[in-house]
């Protein structure tokens, strides 16, 4: 299922932590180059790594990373992303859109400050990244956009749980599934992948139930398995939104328990028992 990102340059927002730190380590084996553009230039006493320690992380499993200091919603620096990623590696093969915002409130309750705040991570810091990396994109012999969202489940529970949240995760997987049918032609594949239950990441340590959360979570490997699979997927299995288990069942992986999160592992947002 799986060819080699060997000499590959993936253009990541965000990865200092979590999942898309996870992700670019896994790429790194793979000898695939990697550009992270994140904000974290400086260490955080509450949250570990920095763009430069994943950087190292990368390097460190085998392949070649370079740091972007730069915000998904300015464009210069989206812009800047990209003409560094050209100028160190000559080309730009694959974007993951992994930069986003969270924010589990209703509507009452969120300030217009925080819905614009996640409006513009997730849905419009999608569109700048994957914009900018078109031209480059159209150059590539495998050219793949892969981004970091839910399939669109329009179950009345999950419509109305946080309404801002959804729309600001459903709008990076429309505009992904609308590149897939938009630049078909071109070439360019495009997917979304999310995980089926919780990830232990510090979000979930922090913002949605300390140690007991984590430990029915699963662990980032899961979602960076699952990410090196899709990457590898021909161009033809383009305008899918895949969950990291079945994408992992189709390369013959079903033992889970490497992954951690016990005997019931709790259900990620957007996602009903099967």
């Amino acid at each position: 299922m799986s060819e080699s990102l060997s000499g590959r340059t993936i253009l990541m927002s965000g990865g200092s932590r979590g999942i898309g730190l996870a992700i670019a380590v896994a790429a790194g084996r793979h000898r695939a180059n990697v550009v992270i553009l994140a904000k974290t230039d400086q260490p955080d006493p509450r949250l570990p790594g920095t763009v430069h320690t994943a950087v190292a992380e990368i390097e460190e499993a085998g392949g070649q990373a370079l740091a972007v200091v730069g915000d998904v919603r300015v464009e210069a620096d989206v812009e800047r992303a990209v003409a560094s990623a050209v100028e160190r590696f000559g080309g730009v093969d694959i974007v993951v859109n992994n930069a986003s915002a969270l924010n589990l409130v209703g509507t009452e309750e969120l300030s217009v400050k925080r819905y614009d705040l996640m409006q513009q991570i997730n849905s419009r810091g999608t569109f700048l990244l994957t914009r900018a990396a078109l031209p480059h994109l159209r150059k590539s012999d495998r050219a793949r956009v892969l981004t970091l969202s839910p399939p669109i489940n329009l179950a009345p529970h999950w419509l109305g749980k946080f309404p801002a949240y959804m729309l600001s995760k459903y709008g990076m997987t429309l505009l992904t599934l609308g590149w897939a049918a938009e630049f078909a032609e071109d070439g360019i594949a495009a997917n979304c992948l999310w995980p089926q239950t919780t990830i232990a990441t510090a979000a979930v340590v922090n913002l949605l139930g300390g140690e007991e959360a984590a430990s029915r979570a699963r662990s980032p490997q899961i979602m960076a398995d699952a990410a090196v699979a899709v990457l590898g997927l021909p161009s033809e299995r383009t305008g899918e939104t895949f969950i990291d288990v079945d994408v992992l069942a189709e390369t013959g992986v079903t033992d889970l328990s490497p992954y951690g999160g016990g005997d019931d592992p709790e259900l990620d947002f957007f996602v009903d028992p099967r």
